[in-house]
């Protein structure tokens, strides 16, 4: 049966929802607050990495976030502040970073990964989409033997799940890149990761939305909802009323704010990453994160984006911290001698903010509070590499059909 539905958020969540939406026979409604050019959806590394298989609630994460706290130019900077919204996420936080919770999350985290990869291969063939999405694998550079110890433990788990990886010594590295100079002791070679052009993919695909008949509301702030027992019946927003039969809450870190206006609860917090792209030749042709700094690097259509760092802080700041912009490009050029990334580079670094779960893993599913609404968010720092699968879910849960792979993991209202 086809049904009306409005997607709050058009981040790269909201377009792969209303994708599905729409190949499922639904009329489809984005309304979002930005221009719909910039934000986290345009701005990440671009990575489809199912190898990035252990949540960001793990073992020893509270403990390095503590030491980097008072250090605002850190890879992990968590802002103080006083905030009961914040100090239940961040004990829910805590209560997740253990061993039994990274085993039990990985075949959530890798079921969706290796879903969203086949499934973008798929939009692609299907429609004959140009943009650039290459199978190269992904590097993980090392420093230090601390950091080769954590990547071997990584690659191990991945090995176990079925994923291509494994460990590499510097001479390996330099057949993997032979046309720079790069300063690491070894690291890891995820040959199951992708990567693409986020700007590319995001462009092509809301162009397809509007050829098929999508709506899109840009720059509008969805003022209110009107409930009606345990449905919303309409909503409010730029001055107009309008009635959906659904409503799909992918608004990012901004979710929460919709879901407090109808009293659903939910434990999200704003993690605010920077990126930075160089237009100059740079040789680099794998992508890589550097394990000790946490910065990415991807060699992307035309350019190389440099990004990084993970900022808890609050949704409505919209400072860029030009320490921690210095952080990422600085420890880019020490793992690369010859790379050079001048002061205009970086005055022009851009910031995105991700939705950030309590447990590392997204949330997915429908609310039994409000019957009519599917929530899809808190991805962290894999919501372009889960972008597409989560998309099909979204379209499942409305569509009523049976989603392919186990959505227990994702459930919005699960217990911490």
């Amino acid at each position: 049966m086809s049904k009306n539905i409005a997607i709050i958020g058009g981040g790269i969540i909201g377009l792969c929802s209303a994708y599905y939406l729409i190949k499922d026979g639904h009329k489809v409604t984005i309304i979002d607050k930005s221009s719909l050019d910039s934000g986290a959806s345009y701005i990440n590394a671009g990575y489809l990495c199912p190898g990035h298989i252990i949540p960001l609630a793990a073992p020893g994460i509270i403990k390095q976030g503590i030491r980097w706290m008072f250090n605002s130019s850190s890879p992990l900077y968590i802002e103080p502040r006083i905030n009961t919204e914040f100090f239940k996420w961040m004990y829910a936080f805590y209560k997740s970073c253990t061993d039994k919770h990274v085993i039990n999350s990985i075949p959530g985290i890798l079921n969706l990964s290796l879903l969203s990869q086949d499934l973008l291969q798929e939009i692609k063939d299907e429609n004959n989409f140009k943009f650039h999405y290459e199978k190269k694998g992904l590097l993980m550079l090392c420093k230090t033997e601390k950091a080769m110890l954590h990547e071997e433990h990584t690659v191990k788990l991945a090995i176990e799940n079925g994923l291509v990886a494994k460990m590499i010594n510097k001479s390996e590295i330099k057949q993997l890149e032979p046309d720079v100079e790069i300063d690491s002791i070894g690291g890891a070679y995820f040959k199951c990761d992708h990567h693409s052009t986020p700007g590319e993919f995001m462009s092509v695909l809301k162009k397809f939305l509007l050829r098929k008949g999508v709506r899109i509301f840009k720059n509008t702030l969805v003022d209110n909802f009107v409930l009606e027992g345990e449905k919303i019946k309409g909503i409010f927003f730029d001055g107009q009323h309008m009635e959906f039969d659904e409503y799909v809450f992918a608004a990012g870190p901004w979710t929460n704010y919709l879901c407090n206006k109808i009293g659903v609860k939910l434990l999200l917090q704003a993690g605010k990453g920077y990126a930075m792209n160089v237009c100059e030749e740079t040789k680099i042709n794998l992508p890589a994160i550097l394990v000790e700094s946490k910065c990415a690097i991807t060699p992307m259509n035309g350019f190389t984006r440099f990004s990084g760092t993970m900022e808890i802080a609050s949704i409505n700041n919209n400072n860029i911290r030009r320490n921690r912009v210095d952080a990422i490009a600085n420890s880019a050029c020490s793992y690369y001698p010859n790379l050079k990334i001048n002061e205009d580079v970086r005055s022009k670094a851009a910031f995105g903010l991700r939705a950030i779960s309590a447990d590392g893993l997204p949330y997915i599913g429908r609310s039994t509070k409000i019957k009519n609404i599917v929530i899809a968010t808190g991805h962290n720092m894999t919501g372009w590499s889960m972008s597409t699968g989560t998309g099909k879910l979204v379209s499942d849960f409305v569509s009523e059909k049976t989603p392919s792979i186990d959505t227990s993991f994702y459930n919005p209202e699960r217990k911490f």
